[in-house]
């Protein structure tokens, strides 16, 4: 479905967010379209609004709150068998007034992680993983020389206590005996401290750890289905468009895209830009977030370019 399609429905929606991390949304009428079940805040865009000064007016009118930080966080297109939907998802950040359903409607604020045990339309499920995903996602480095596993994993647990909420562990010049030890004892750790962990490639491994899978690009064109359950996630490497409707089409949760910017690891690798990384995702129906010569300092630009957060190694792992 395009995003010119004349029967397409513009619709701006709020991901609206606590200081804690918690989540509001709301349950729809019975009488009204996918009725009692539960929305991100928001509504139809009229002709001359702008998608930002359509969800002001659609939060005032529903909950008498006016948003003051808001950010842009994923476009949705969804063909429904009735309707076709554009959902124009903003995160609100900070907002004035207290939340209320004005029109009769139950609100919840809700963790992120615990979105998925709510009933919502199936075109806002990219928007539950949006909403529980953080701003960054870190990968691993490789062991060092002489780096023994051990330490390693000290450091990583350490990670894990700072709050790295989403990793991805790639040990690329491990032999298969200390990836596996390796792989089993993060896993042990992840699930200890409420973090997402997803093993570079190894699908098998994956799903006998019961981890995530971030799967390389070049193994983007080797599968036919989407490799895990539903209840782990499942991410992809990309770099350009047709990479990304690959990891969509497969079911991905998510996508890392790159390089945005030139790296040391990838010197011969022409950088795409923040320009060309916004108008690759401009409409993809998953989360992605930008990697390359990136770090937390620059989450801000690259929300405004409507990424997910900043994935990385050197940008975020810390050496001691």
């Amino acid at each position: 479905m395009g995003r010119n399609d004349s029967a397409q429905t513009h619709v701006a929606v709020g991901v609206i967010r606590l200081p804690d991390g918690r989540v509001l949304i709301a349950r729809r009428a019975e009488d009204s379209h996918q009725g009692g079940r539960w929305e991100f805040p928001g509504g139809k865009v009229e002709a001359g609004e702008t998608v930002r000064d359509a969800l002001a007016r659609e939060l005032h009118e529903e909950l008498g709150i006016q948003p003051l930080e808001v950010r842009p966080l994923i476009r949705v297109p969804w063909q429904y068998a009735d309707k076709s939907v554009l959902l124009d998802t903003w995160e609100v950040r900070r907002f004035a007034g207290t939340p209320s359903g004005r029109e009769g409607q139950p609100l919840r604020w809700v963790p992120p992680r615990e979105l998925n045990r709510y009933r919502f339309p199936a075109a806002n499920g990219p928007i539950t993983t949006a909403a529980s995903l953080p701003e960054t996602y870190l990968i691993t480095p490789d062991l060092a020389d002489g780096e023994r596993s051990s330490a390693f994993l000290e450091r990583l647990r350490r990670h894990m206590a700072a709050g790295a909420g989403l990793i991805q562990l790639r040990l690329p010049g491990a032999s298969a005996t200390v990836w596996r030890r390796v792989a089993g004892e993060s896993a042990l750790m992840a699930r200890e401290q409420g973090v997402q962990l997803l093993l570079n490639g190894d699908v098998a491994l994956a799903r006998e750890l019961k981890t995530g899978v971030h799967l390389p690009a070049a193994m983007l064109h080797e599968l036919d289905r989407r490799p895990l359950a539903s209840s782990s996630l499942v991410a992809a490497s990309c770099h350009d468009a047709n990479e990304l409707a690959r990891a969509v089409s497969l079911g991905a949760d998510f996508a890392v895209l790159g390089p945005v910017r030139p790296t040391a690891s990838h010197p011969d690798a022409t950088p795409l830009g923040e320009a060309r990384f916004q108008e690759l995702v401009a409409d993809v129906p998953i989360p992605v977030y930008a990697l390359g010569g990136l770090g937390a300092d620059d989450l801000a630009q690259l929300h405004a370019c409507r990424a997910q957060g900043v994935a990385a190694i050197r940008g975020l792992w810390r050496v001691d």
